[in-house]
């Protein structure tokens, strides 16, 4: 049985808040002095994101910022699929870290990890079949 991790026995302290988005997905981002655990949606984030490119993707704002085991992230996420929610949980972290301590912009900006992706699902247009495929025509 999968142990529920939650913040509601921590004692009151420092707390840094943030948002972030991918597609669909909207992660609301709380990060804790700690020794680096990264829970999602009350599961340690390992068990949430099975591939290991996804906990990879997750890690990454700790990588470049050298903050890895110095903080404990307590993240909810919403919407959209594990992809979409990993990148939306990095957005996050980014921008938790950079709440935390402004001298981490110019390392995270570098990497790309304070730019929101705007890409996201095209809309089905009437007349056709998908967003961009049509029906085929037939002149004769």
């Amino acid at each position: 049985m999968q142990e529920r991790l939650t913040t509601r026995h921590m004692p009151k302290q420092t707390c840094f808040i943030a948002t972030g988005r991918r597609k669909t997905s909207v992660a609301r981002v709380r990060m804790f002095p700690g020794t680096g655990n990264i829970v999602v949606n009350e599961k340690a984030y390992d068990a949430y994101f099975g591939r290991g490119a996804l906990q990879m993707i997750v890690q990454q704002p700790f990588k470049v910022t050298g903050t890895g085991d110095r903080f404990d992230i307590f993240a909810n996420i919403c919407g959209g699929g594990l992809s979409g929610q990993a990148d939306a949980l990095k957005h996050g972290i980014a921008r938790v870290l950079l709440a935390m301590n402004p001298d981490y912009r110019k390392p995270l900006k570098k990497a790309g990890f304070l730019t929101r992706d705007p890409r996201i699902k095209e809309r089905k247009k009437y007349g056709h079949k998908k967003a961009r495929k049509r029906f085929q025509y037939s002149k004769r």
